[in-house]
Parts: structure tokens; C-alpha cells; sequence
């Protein structure tokens, strides 16, 4: 079984590049679940794209038009989405802002 540490500071933990203007904090994992914070500048663009995991997400900070299967809706601060497994789905950041996601199981490519 893969684990992260018990407790994650951020000040801790680096920075990754995911390109197109969002960067990313990978926090508490084990082989079941993860948790990332995903940063994103203004017109920051998370590609659309599919993946075997559930994921949920809360916005943080920011706006975002999000787009999930054939559905895209306008997301701010406060709100949340869920992912099915293998749905297509991407976002992009009109007001600059913070997305926390949790996926099950975890995102092997991110560790």
C-alpha cells in the first residue's frame, strides 16, 4: 500500500507545473483516495480529458465555465462538481482562483 505522510503543510510541499496556466499541490494519498490543490492563472485551461477515477472538487477561489460530458456551467467560490469515472471533462479560469480535488482512487500519474 502507497501513503502519503499523516500531515501535509503547504509550505512544505512544492509546486508542480501542469502547464496552461495551472499548478498543482498533491496532499494526502493512499492507494484509495487523494486529495490535490489545482491553482490556476486567468485563462488558465484544464484540458478536456478522461481518467478511471471518481473525482469531487470544490472552488476555492475564483470563476471557471466547467464542462463535464456535454454540459458546461459557470462555477464560483462555494460551489462543487463530480466527475464519473472515464467522463470527459475540462475547465477553464476566467477570474483566477483555487480548485481543491479528491480522487478515488488515487492518481498514480501525479505520484
Amino acid at each position: 500500500m502507497i501513503q502519503s505522510n499523516i500531515f501535509q503543510f503547504e509550505q512544505d510541499i512544492k509546486w508542480e507545473d501542469a502547464g496552461n496556466g495551472v499548478q498543482r499541490q498533491i496532499f494526502g494519498y493512499d492507494d484509495k483516495v487523494m486529495l490535490v490543490k489545482a491553482k490556476f492563472i486567468k485563462g488558465g485551461i484544464g484540458t478536456l480529458h478522461s481518467h478511471p477515477h471518481s473525482q469531487v472538487t470544490y472552488v476555492d477561489s475564483g470563476v471557471f465555465d466547467m464542462t463535464i460530458g456535454d454540459e458546461t456551467k459557470t462555477i464560483r467560490k462555494g460551489d462543487g462538481y463530480y466527475v464519473p469515472p472515464h467522463v470527459v471533462h475540462g475547465v477553464v479560469c476566467i477570474e483566477a482562483g483555487m480548485l481543491i480535488d479528491a480522487f478515488s482512487p488515487h492518481r498514480e500519474d501525479f505520484i
